[in-house]
């Protein structure tokens, strides 16, 4: 006992029995209090603990017990109360009674180990989410680890899906109804239940960071739900945690997930939502990566090639971001005149924060030699608003260069990656391979700030806006040593938003390869992230996949982040199905165009003449019908993709059957009705599969709405309940906006739909203004752009103005159609319907 007691360290400040109470438990690490400057090297057992003399007389209550779990943030926390094995006092979405983890009456997991907690979370939250009565769920362990895998009992069968890291970059959803088939890495679990009176609600799982741990959902062959909680430093252990999983219920999915995230803000402390974040101006304006246009060969003369092309088709870009290619780079695995050894080039490592040779002297028939008369030039020549360059977290993507004079400042080490068992479970990938076996040379993490200041400072005075960090995950590989997963994530997260802030004003940060929980619950400042895997122009089985990626991954991401639904092609076969995805994803809209090869008539029904776009209020997510059923091997479903504007809600149809399969579903019951042929499948849509509809109504609405198809150009007019059959070919979509009936009188009803030549027409709509005289009755449409204005109405107006002028309109009375030509300038216009 006394070799144990002799690693405790305590200063001659008495510590108070509150603070101690937080580290009953074994450890191997030094902790600091902010409520005293007590530091404990190894805190022993409990029972050792308490029969020490030197130790407080501790309080009667039950220890909160939070093993190598840093508390500054404990004054925030939402109180939690233990439920198991009795009754609650209060009304609780989540309980264990006699081995079952029940939700709302309906047993969830049966079978729980009597290790496993269950948290009640009350008191200080909102009332929305309040009234939900979430619950965390925690586990203990009879021995310290740095990794633990806890049996929860065996998963009730039920429709779910889940959101889970199939790369140690990138999350794709998953479908089933069984235990046995949730994937390792799940990173969020909904779950379609019924109650005793059979309604359906929902069940969400959200499994989160608790201190240095990280924790996700796995199912294993026994059909056991299981939570496996990691820190990433073998040094770094622990044997309980108690708020590694949210678990909540309710009857709206998207309701719950939100209130679900307000919950997690409040107890966490440690992210930020994303209605509490500034929003980058670059969002609302179209625009252009150099990615698949050049690749690493990204040069002066060819972006100037690009713009210029773009210009003249008259669609121009008002942001541009110079992807990988830029930096002054070295490869220390490749030999002059010798082939390419695959996979070094993921360790090239990066010599100077400065750019490359190439883009000085550039050569583009202009005084430009170097970056900062290129970004000039671009900006008084092209008008372009906004230029963004790409950098990795850690520089580069093997880090930086530790041999470089100008790199030494930063005190960077060639260390080797450690991938958790849960990078390599799934699919592995071969920058991470080859990462690991090269190494990275890492910034010393107490420099990360001085680095990103420096490289962000250069890149202001170049006249830069703002930056896209790539490898983001690549944090996560980096604890061992360094404090864990978490620690190393947050440090250099945490780090770059402060640089963030302090050069780019506007916020100006796209966080790209950062699909993982570390990053979600750590994102205080950065408010846009992608949301899947690249756009691959060449492979055609990732067509369809990556649209259904995106609306799904949004139902996570969209609630810390703006998800960014990637670049996509113009003249590719499959650009009006990724426009079409684009324009309702409330997501940025750019394209990846090679010089000379566009296709401006899709450009131009995403992007108005000025260079803006008509973008979605919300991220787009899955309608709540298509939540549970596979709409890309299931070979009968259609993907439907909801959303908002101000006065519209708008639906979009996809058929992503028939072109390609998920990834790592070897078992052919899972795509038994799948095929790579094309197929025409059909679906039906109603304005009930608009969520959060009445946010666009008022007291004049009726309930019915009117239904524009962008590609047919047919109206309709529908109740709430009423549908409209759609049928699409693989690879074909269609767009309705659904825009509520304002009913003025008995005889004149009224709806905007927009500008019905762009694929998100009810975003022009901007205002909406209805006047009742006893002469005339008129209704006032505030419009942005240009192009035809499109409205149902139930009758003819007898004149139209815009803008206090006489202006020509046509009414088609067979289905209440009314149009305006609006021409010219891209400005806000008041549109008067005058009866």
């Amino acid at each position: 006992m006394a070799s144990l007691t002799s690693c405790i360290y305590i200063s001659s400040t008495k510590p108070s029995p509150n603070f101690l109470n937080l580290f009953l438990t074994k450890s191997k690490h030094t902790f600091r209090s902010p409520h005293s400057p007590l530091h404990f090297r190894t805190l022993i057992p409990r029972s050792i603990f308490r029969c020490s003399s030197k130790i407080p007389k501790l309080p009667k209550s039950k220890p909160r017990i939070f093993d190598n779990i840093d508390k500054h943030h404990h004054h925030n926390r939402v109180r939690t109360r233990n439920i198991v094995g009795g009754e609650a006092k209060m009304t609780v979405t989540a309980a264990v009674q006699d081995g079952t983890l029940i939700v709302n009456g309906k047993a969830v997991v049966v079978g729980v180990p009597s290790n496993i907690v269950v948290r009640q979370v009350f008191d200080d939250l909102p009332a929305a989410a309040a009234a939900a009565a979430a619950a965390f769920i925690g586990a203990a362990s009879t021995s310290p680890s740095s990794r633990h895998v806890f049996r929860l009992g065996h998963f009730q069968e039920c429709k779910y899906v889940s959101l889970f890291r199939h790369k140690i970059w990138w999350m794709i959803p998953r479908f089933g109804s069984l235990g046995k088939d949730i994937p390792i890495e799940t990173q969020m679990l909904l779950l379609e239940e019924t109650d005793p009176a059979g309604d359906t609600f929902y069940v969400l799982l959200l499994p989160v960071l608790e201190g240095k741990f990280r924790a996700t959902l796995q199912g294993n062959s026994s059909n056991e739900l299981e939570l496996c909680v990691e820190s990433g430093d073998e040094q770094i252990e622990t044997m309980e945690v108690t708020e590694s999983v949210l678990i909540n219920s309710g009857r709206n999915p998207f309701e719950l997930i939100k209130d679900s995230f307000k919950i997690l803000e409040k107890c966490k402390g440690t992210f930020t939502n994303l209605v509490n974040k500034k929003k980058p101006a670059h969002l609302d304006w179209f625009g252009w990566c150099t990615w698949d246009a050049f690749y690493k060969d990204v040069n002066p003369v060819g972006i100037k090639e690009g713009l210029e092309s773009f210009l003249e088709g008259g669609c121009p870009p008002k942001f541009l971001i110079i992807d990988d290619g830029w930096q002054d780079t070295c490869n220390e695995f490749h030999k002059e005149g010798e082939p390419l050894i695959e996979g070094t080039q993921f360790a090239s490592r990066l010599v100077d924060i400065k750019e490359s040779a190439k883009f000085m002297a550039s050569g583009v028939d202009i005084s430009c030699y170097n970056l900062r008369d290129l970004v000039n030039y671009i900006k008084e020549e092209y008008s372009v608003k906004f230029i963004y360059v790409w950098h990795a977290l850690l520089g580069y993507w093997g880090g930086l260069l530790p041999s470089s004079e100008k790199m030494k400042k930063y005190n960077p080490k060639i260390i080797h990656p450690l991938q958790s068992p849960g990078n390599i479970g799934n699919i592995r990938d071969i920058a991470m391979d080859s990462i690991e076996k090269y190494g990275v040379g890492l910034i010393d993490p107490e420099k990360a700030y001085d680095f990103y200041n420096d490289l962000h400072s250069y890149l202001s005075s170049c006249n830069v806006d703002g930056v896209k960090v790539d490898v983001q995950n690549l944090a996560e590989t980096l604890g061992n040593g360094y404090g864990g997963r978490v620690t190393v994530t947050q440090r250099f997260q945490g780090a770059l938003e402060e640089s963030i802030a302090k050069n780019f004003e506007e916020n100006n940060l796209i966080s790209c390869m950062s699909l993982n929980n570390d990053y979600v619950y750590s994102s205080k400042k950065s408010a846009t992230a992608r949301a899947s895997e690249d756009f691959m122009p060449r492979e055609p089985s990732f067509q369809t996949l990556h649209v259904a990626s995106v609306a799904f991954n949004s139902l996570l991401l969209g609630e810390v982040s703006v998800p960014d639904w990637d670049m996509f092609q113009s003249n590719h076969y499959t650009a009006e199905f990724h426009g079409a995805a684009r324009a309702l994803g409330g997501c940025p809209v750019y394209v990846s165009d090679k010089p000379g090869k566009h296709d401006f008539k899709v450009l131009k029904k995403l992007v108005l003449p000025d260079g803006s776009i008509l973008r979605a209020r919300y991220a787009g997510r899955p309608t709540r019908d298509c939540l549970f059923v596979d709409t890309v091997v299931d070979g009968k479903s259609l993907l439907k993709i909801w959303n908002l504007n101000k006065f519209s809600g708008v639906i979009g149809v996809f058929n992503c059957q028939g072109a390609g399969n998920w990834p790592m579903m070897d078992d052919p019951a899972h795509y038994a009705n799948s095929s790579s042929e094309p197929r025409v499948l059909s679906s039906q849509l109603s304005p009930e599969d608009i969520d959060f509809l009445e946010e666009v109504t008022d007291e004049s609405c009726d309930g019915e709405c009117a239904a524009y198809a962008f590609h047919t150009g047919s109206l309709s007019r529908l109740s709430k309940e009423e549908r409209i059959k759609v049928s699409l070919a693989t690879l074909e979509c269609e767009v309705f906006t659904v825009s509520p009936i304002r009913v003025l009188n008995e005889d004149l009803q009224f709806a905007p739909i927009g500008l019905i030549d762009m694929y998100n027409s009810g975003g022009a709509v901007q205002g909406l203004r209805l006047s009742q005289k006893a002469s005339e009755q008129s209704v006032i449409i505030e419009a942005r752009g240009s192009g035809r204005l499109g409205a149902y109405s139930s009758k003819k107006p007898v004149r139209c103005t815009v803008d206090g002028e006489e202006f020509e309109f046509v009414y088609f009375s067979d289905n209440g159609l009314l149009i305006v030509n609006l021409e010219g300038e891209c400005k806000v216009r008041d549109i008067s319907y005058c009866y």
